[in-house]
């Protein structure tokens, strides 16, 4: 570790050095910022060291307080950079708490609430097995519901819970609000109350009173893109430019296989089998599966692998094309990368769920083409047929030749 006391003629000398500042360039260098974002940074952060020693702050006495105070000083003179400023320090804190030369943040006192909301994590990411982004749907509503109770009687207390309660603040909070919402709500809150009646928080399983929400699973058929869509909306991709090849490969993993947003982002280097021509796809509930690497899906993969990635310690396939170079996070940037490339291709469609249109247009054009319901079912790996079939609506042409003509009026055809 560093010093962090340097004695100079007058007296010793506390804060940032140039070692440190030199670290964190360096770390700035290999995460692969464009040159003019480097300079900036570089200065931002000697200007930050500067003043630590100013302030005659010792380093590892650093903390968010030094960050803000630096912060508020910098935007009286220099508000273009107000943005800047605030991420870089606080990229630099960050980067020194990862050297070990600053201790990390002094942790803050847990609530009642906060703690059992944490032991329901652990129990849905260790007993239960879900998935990071199922829990983080189940979450805000278990937490709406517990700052409620603390609101109410001023502490969390699961041992007072009772039906009438539980009841009471669904039919609240689902008032006025969409069908979507109210059945999540509902899922979370069973979730939570199944778990403290499992752990002995509650005495009664009070799961059971919350109101189901009758929500009829096809009602209406998917929205879907028909093959020209398809075609078009790939040919718009630009693969010219290094983002456009990336985007491309995502691309045609979304319409070839109908891989789901977030099996792209956590697509590996290593579940890439060349020999054998097999993808590893990461599924729902931990489920490994294989799938074919596709001819134009493999040159696509190459191509961008090989011009465009780049060198980086994250083992995903698919990087941010900005510093710095890390990982996509979460399904977020795959659906923004679909509903850009629709935009192009002058496709209007909504933007939620832009990944999975092309997910849904793969299992049209498979049943129009003659596959059968288990077919299907395979290649989009459901664990039911159930929710395969509500693809069957979607084949107009053999519904028109099983329907029965509309009765005229008095019953005559």
């Amino acid at each position: 570790m560093l010093a962090h006391t340097v004695l100079s003629e007058s007296g010793p000398l506390v804060g940032l050095l140039d070692t440190h500042v030199g670290s964190f360039v360096a770390h700035l260098r290999a995460a692969g910022y464009a040159d003019e974002t480097f300079r900036k940074k570089r200065s931002v952060a000697r200007s930050f060291a500067r003043w630590t020693r100013r302030e005659r702050i010792a380093v590892d006495a650093l903390n968010e307080s030094h960050v803000a105070a630096f912060l508020k000083r910098c935007q009286r003179r220099r508000s273009g950079w107000a943005a800047l400023m605030s991420v870089t320090v606080r990229h630099f804190l960050g980067h020194l708490r990862m050297e070990g030369e600053v201790p990390p943040p002094v942790a803050t006192e847990v609530s009642p609430a906060d703690a059992l909301l944490q032991d329901y994590v652990d129990y849905l990411r260790s007993e239960r097995g879900l998935a990071e982004n199922s829990i983080c749907v189940y979450v805000p509503y278990v937490r709406d519901f517990l700052s409620d109770r603390v609101a109410r009687c001023g502490c969390v207390a699961p041992e007072r819970f009772d039906a009438a309660m539980v009841h009471a603040f669904v039919i609240e909070h689902v008032r006025s609000r969409s069908s979507g919402y109210a059945k999540l709500l509902g899922s979370a809150l069973r979730s939570f109350l199944r778990f403290l009646y499992a752990h002995g928080r509650t005495m009664v399983d009070l799961s059971f009173a919350i109101p189901t929400v009758r929500r009829w699973d096809q009602a209406a058929a998917p929205d879907i893109l028909s093959p020209e869509e398809v075609e078009r909306t790939l040919s718009a991709t630009d693969r010219a430019t290094p983002t456009g090849r990336r985007d491309y490969a995502i691309l045609l993993l979304l319409a070839r296989l109908g891989l789901r947003a977030n099996e792209v982002a956590r697509l590996e280097l290593d579940d890439i089998v060349w020999r054998t021509g097999e993808l590893i796809i990461h599924g729902k509930g931990g489920a490994l599966d294989r799938m074919p690497l596709l001819s134009d899906i493999g040159d696509a993969l190459a191509l961008y692998l090989r011009k465009d990635r780049g060198h980086s310690s994250s083992r995903r396939v698919f990087l941010r094309m900005i510093a710095p170079r890390m990982e996509l996070s979460g399904t977020s940037p795959i659906s923004a990368i679909a509903c850009g490339a629709l935009s192009r291709a002058g496709i209007q469609r909504n933007r939620r769920g832009a990944a999975h249109l092309f997910r849904h247009s793969l299992a049209t054009r498979m049943i129009r083409h003659g596959a059968s319901i288990s077919e299907i079912a395979e290649v989009l790996r459901h664990r039911s047929q159930g929710t395969t079939e509500r693809y069957a609506k979607v084949d107009f042409e053999t519904l028109r030749g099983v329907a029965r003509p509309w009765p005229g009026k008095g019953g005559a055809r």
